[in-house]
């Protein structure tokens, strides 16, 4: 059945956007790289571009179930592209002091615009994590005023493996190309994608205000940002499943708030290097989208979730071991798979079973758990590189972020088994119809 012309503008929205993250994910960080090596430092970057999914997710909620959905997810893209092009045009202007490629490898890339750059850098991550905030939480709960309930899964699988593709496949080694031809290239490009993006979204057909809210007079924001936490910390289901995802994506972004300074001193990569180590994942990211339902209906939803976990767990633990880019690029498929897998299941459940009038705001909640944990884990990942490098060397304080992740998701699954298996899962759809 064909999923209508509404949602492929909405894919191609997405699609587009993500591959001007995916360049982003490299240029930004390796920016920061070229003006400081203190893990701290680099860490900060990703604990400022998380921090509005902590600080925002609630509220975003509540305007989400407020607003057309669509205008609300073109909007943030306008505001994404014109902070965006702003970073491209100071980036440009400052081409002339920053560090060669050589100066960066060797450690001495140190100007007097540094800090100013640095400050600059942490001033656009936050902006634009704000603005991530609103548009994805508008967007995915947009999604099922687009399909059917009965095609949810076929869509955020198409959606999940495209973005995958351009988030992780193209974007990042593009990027390296781009930081070959200059610093400020990769940041228009990204800038561009935004402005597609925004123009896709407004091109949207219909209005997409959340339904039911005629039934009863406007309660406040505070009673409106109130039901939605109340009804998905008193969930059985959805309760638990976003808290083991605040522990996986801490974890996650533990690992990966000094992942630059890993792939150039452990792996000596060079930014082209660093752009296809990303590949891995987004070859996982399509494996795992296009088998999710296959995979869910052959293990059930629970075991499902559960693979997510425990291979997520080696994945963490062998990257950090290895030395080995090769080592380190199938880590990362196999840990793409099957955080996709997880992906498509739990976002389906919640855009299936939570009714449409609070599903902004029980969105956000469960995004507010689920997301709000990233930022921590960057301060972590940071702190634990930071301390633990005078007491056993730089090298193996660089790998001491995944190995401490992979033991705290090994921990996770003993949580998650009685909580998020197939039975459970079945009790909650079961409940829905009622």
């Amino acid at each position: 059945m064909k999923l209508g012309a509404n949602y492929w503008k909405l894919w191609t929205a997405s699609v587009i956007s993500n591959l001007g993250d995916g360049v982003a994910a490299i240029a930004y960080p390796w920016l920061a790289s070229a003006v400081t090596r203190s893990p701290l430092h680099i860490a900060g970057v990703a604990l400022v571009a998380r921090l509005p999914w902590l600080l925002f997710s609630l509220p975003a909620g509540v305007v989400t179930d407020r607003v057309d959905r669509r205008k609300l997810a073109a909007w943030m893209d306008v505001g994404r592209f014109i902070v965006t092009i702003g970073v491209s045009i100071v980036v440009f202007l400052s081409a002339s002091d920053l560090p060669t490629p050589e100066e960066i490898e060797a450690g001495t890339a140190t100007t007097p615009e540094s800090a100013l750059l640095l400050a600059l850098i942490y001033a656009a991550a936050l902006l634009l994590g704000i603005a991530e905030v609103f548009r994805d939480n508008s967007a995915q709960t947009l999604l099922p005023a687009i399909v059917d309930k009965q095609h949810l899964e076929r869509a955020n699988g198409q959606m999940w493996g495209a973005e995958m593709v351009m988030n992780s496949f193209v974007g990042p080694p593009l990027a390296g190309v781009l930081i070959a031809i200059g610093f400020a290239v990769p940041f228009f490009v990204d800038a561009g994608t935004f402005a597609v993006a925004a123009a896709l979204l407004f091109m949207i057909t219909g209005s997409f205000a959340p339904t039911g809210q005629d039934e009863k007079p406007r309660a406040s924001f505070k009673e409106d940002l109130k039901e939605g936490v109340r009804w998905l910390w008193q969930h059985p289901l959805f309760r638990p499943m976003a808290i083991a995802l605040g522990i996986l994506n801490g974890t996650f972004m533990m690992a990966a708030a000094t992942l630059v300074l890993f792939a150039q001193e452990v792996l000596e990569l060079d930014a082209t290097g660093f752009g296809l180590l990303t590949t891995g994942v987004a070859v996982g990211g399509v494996v795992g989208a296009l088998t999710a339902d296959r995979v869910a209906k052959a293990l059930g939803q629970g075991a499902s979730l559960f693979t997510t976990i425990i291979l997520g767990a080696v994945s963490l633990v062998v990257s950090g071991l290895t030395s080995s880019f090769w080592v380190f690029w199938a880590m990362g498929l196999v840990s793409a798979a099957t955080g996709t897998l997880w992906n498509v299941i739990t976002v389906s459940l919640r855009q299936s079973l939570i009714p449409d009038r609070i599903l902004g705001r029980v969105n956000s909640v469960y995004r507010f758990l689920g997301w709000g944990m990233m930022p921590i884990g960057s301060a972590l990942g940071g702190l634990i590189a930071a301390i633990s490098e005078p007491i056993i060397g730089r090298e193996l304080a660089l790998r001491s972020p995944f190995l401490i992740a992979g033991a705290i998701t090994i921990g996770l699954f003993v949580y998650a088994l009685p909580r998020l298996n197939t039975s459970r899962i079945e009790e909650a759809k079961a409940l829905a119809e009622v």
